[in-house]
């Protein structure tokens, strides 16, 4: 019986592995060629790996670094210079084939973005208070080998651009100890980057190529103390990233030059904490930003070498903020 009972649970450990293991495989790739197998299966796991990474980059935290109180209606404006970094990881497009793919490029990945909140109603004690917000981030590809911009995509020479708007909603004023506090939505896009480059047939180049746009919903809520100098200011939110018509090529080996397309379409969800602080500069204020993005199981075929995928990721921010 004790045998019995112990071939049974055996049984049961190795039909959820391998089912398991089934499911992490992206459908589409699944070929006879293994080399193509997990030039496929890697192609799908990097995207999916630095799909919220990029999310995060062109988002950060707070809307408006360093404070969450509403501006006061028609005729104010505040611009903030800032810089965003997040730890990335890329994996090798040569090394596709290996147990333990490597990475290319492991390390922060900056983009600088310039954002702006306008008043529009003033509201009453800082309730139903109403700014719209907007930006436009730049991200650098030449940090990155193997990255760049799609000819066709908005680009800044090497740099892909990316822009957003959205609205932030005053619930309280804040009158210290009591602080203000608003809740906001920003859509942000970055264009179509692409990364590896296959060669002209099947054992040249790279072994797998990808290109990829990004979508972000990010919704936010934000407490902010104002004193005579320092502004500091803590919140929460949830990203929504997403992606259209993300394309993966590669070789199928069925003939030297036969490369294969497939298509997908990631999307992600993600919550963030984060923590401000401005320190008040003659006309301008030095704000910066320090967050946590959370960590998910995406059931990944492929193992790294370099980085976890499954965890969270430390984020920061940088920059100058004036208003009037």
């Amino acid at each position: 019986m004790h045998s019995l009972k112990s071939r049974t649970t055996v049984a049961v450990a190795l039909i959820a592995l391998v089912s398991r293991s089934l499911a992490a495989q992206e459908p589409q790739c699944s070929m006879a060629n293994p080399n193509a197998t997990a030039a496929c299966n890697t192609a799908v796991d990097a995207i999916r790996a630095f799909h919220p990474l990029a999310g995060m980059i062109v988002s950060g935290g707070n809307p408006v670094l360093g404070t969450s109180g509403s501006l006061g209606g028609i005729g104010h404006l505040t611009v903030t210079a800032r810089v965003n970094a997040i730890g990335a990881s890329l994996p090798n497009p040569d090394s596709a084939s290996q147990s333990r793919v490597p990475s290319s490029f492991h390390g922060a990945l900056p983009a600088p973005l310039v954002e702006a909140a306008v008043g529009l109603v003033r509201g009453r004690g800082g309730l139903l208070a109403v700014d719209a917000l907007g930006s436009a981030v730049v991200l650098p590809t030449g940090r990155v080998s193997g990255l760049s911009v799609d000819p066709n995509a908005a680009h800044i020479g090497g740099a892909a651009l990316g822009i957003g708007y959205g609205a932030r909603v005053g619930l309280l004023g804040g009158s210290f100890p009591i602080p203000a506090v608003s809740v906001s939505w920003m859509h942000r896009t970055l264009p179509r980057i692409q990364y590896g480059s296959l060669g002209p047939a099947f054992g040249t180049g790279d072994q797998f190529e990808f290109s990829m746009d990004l979508k972000a919903d990010n919704y936010r809520a934000v407490a902010s103390w104002k004193f005579v100098l320092v502004d500091l200011a803590a919140g929460l939110g949830i990203d929504h990233y997403s992606s259209s018509q993300t394309t993966i090529r590669f070789y199928d080996a069925v003939l030297p030059t036969s490369a294969r397309t497939i298509v997908i379409n990631p999307t992600n969800t993600r919550e963030v904490l984060f923590a401000d602080a401005g320190l008040s500069l003659a006309a301008v204020k030095l704000v910066a930003e320090l967050g946590f993005q959370t960590g998910k199981d995406q059931g990944f075929a492929t193992t790294f070498r370099d980085f976890d995928p499954k965890a969270g990721h430390v984020f920061g921010g940088i920059g100058f903020r004036f208003g009037f």
